[in-house]
């Protein structure tokens, strides 16, 4: 792929010192800003959590985080709690919606695996995650036409009640942090990122921004923000990567694109494997394109970067304003892009996004410690990469 290189495992000798910190955080005039992209993906969200623990325990604090529907809930939990209390602000959401199943360590033991796990999602389809969602009782069609109980098979109610008590929003929007949530309008189709520094949709977030990056149709119901309702931002674009590098902005990067479906994968050998391949192409398929897209654009800037340095005399017939205009195009920060991808799925199924059980989130948080530890290891990320332009970072090789 253009753009994708190699990064060597440091030695020793490579290892810097600790980045400068203030309160716990990286100093503003660090040379890098640190991003974490979160990408949707319901139950599979506790993966973020292990990220997030590998990512503190290296001292790597996030200048920005974005994200959609799980990843937006997540992305308030960091920004909404001082240096100190990010991790267990997350812990305690996650152990609090993973506390629903009974029985979760034992029964397992008795049963196929495959079939228990898909027995647990049903069966928090039918009683809801605590401190999440309920179920609505009546049913969606006894609620009167338009309203969010006749658009939706659950009620978000304990969802805004846990953002409040485990958020300080005055922190997160007036904090060191920068956030972007995404969702998408009901009426227009429009993917809008909720950004509390900047970008077309700039604003104080609050619960109901989050609250509407995450409801998922016909599941949840929409979130009335200002004039418009709003549903989960994954059903236009499950990851918020373009919105980063579209508002990046001039200064270098490193971002920590944290997904939940792979892009790549075995050929299925059931129709169970099937629904499960295809889930995942749906709900990769954008990063990927997003990533070709920059990282060839990239590619582009420097050919034209290299004939404006020859000088050549044509170049002087351009009006002021065209090269004025082709400088600006070439100038770029430096970025990579780290991807961190769960792969390695022991509790998948095609209701893997439901299955909201303590040793399912167990698992999923242990993957996500372990995935960060190999690509952190790299190399330090606090310092910027070597060359200008975007380019992704094959953890693999």
């Amino acid at each position: 792929m253009a753009g994708e290189r190699q990064v060597q495992l440091p030695t020793h000798a490579d290892a810097g010192g600790p980045a400068p910190q203030v309160d716990g955080r990286p100093n503003p005039a660090s040379p890098c800003m640190a991003v974490l992209v979160l990408q949707g993906g319901g139950a599979l969200g506790a993966y973020h959590l292990g990220v997030c623990e590998e990512l503190a325990s290296r001292d790597l604090a996030p200048d920005w985080v974005a994200g959609i529907s799980i990843g937006a809930i997540n992305a308030a939990l960091i920004a909404g709690n001082p240096p100190g209390a990010r991790i267990p602000a997350l812990v305690r959401f996650w152990e609090r919606v993973s506390s629903g199943l009974f029985a979760d360590y034992l029964l397992p033991q008795l049963f196929d695996q495959a079939l228990w796990w898909e027995g647990a999602a049903l069966w928090t389809a039918a009683t809801g995650v605590p401190g999440f969602f309920t179920p609505r009782f009546p049913l969606p069609r006894f609620h009167k036409p338009g309203t969010p109980g006749a658009l939706s098979y659950y009620d978000t109610t304990p969802l805004r009640e846990t953002l409040e008590e485990l958020v300080d929003f005055e922190l997160l929007n007036d904090g060191p942090i920068r956030v972007s949530v995404g969702a998408v309008s009901v009426t227009t189709g429009k993917l809008h990122f909720f950004d509390n520094r900047g970008g077309p949709d700039h604003c104080r977030i609050t619960a109901r921004h989050v609250m509407a990056s995450g409801a998922l149709p016909p599941g949840f119901p929409p979130v009335e923000i200002g004039d418009d309702w709003y549903w989960d931002g994954g059903i236009a674009s499950n990851a918020p990567l373009q919105h980063v590098l579209d508002e990046a902005g001039n200064r270098d990067k490193n971002i920590f694109q944290v997904d939940l479906f792979p892009s790549e994968g075995p050929r299925p050998q059931t129709l169970l494997d099937a629904e499960i391949r295809a889930q995942d192409i749906r709900f990769s398929s954008r990063t990927r394109l997003g990533i070709r897209h920059n990282t060839g654009l990239s590619g582009v800037r420097a050919l034209v970067r290299e004939l404006l340095e020859t000088c050549h005399p044509e170049l002087d017939r351009l009006a002021p304003e065209r090269r004025a205009e082709l400088e600006r195009f070439v100038h770029e920060p430096r970025v990579d892009i780290v991807p961190i991808v769960y792969r390695d799925k022991p509790y998948a199924g095609k209701a893997r996004g439901h299955a909201f059980s303590r040793r399912t989130m167990e698992a999923h948080r242990a993957a996500g410690r372990r995935d960060a530890a190999r690509a952190l290891g790299l190399r330090d990320w606090r310092l910027p990469a070597a060359t200008c332009g975007v380019h992704e970072i094959d953890i693999r090789s």
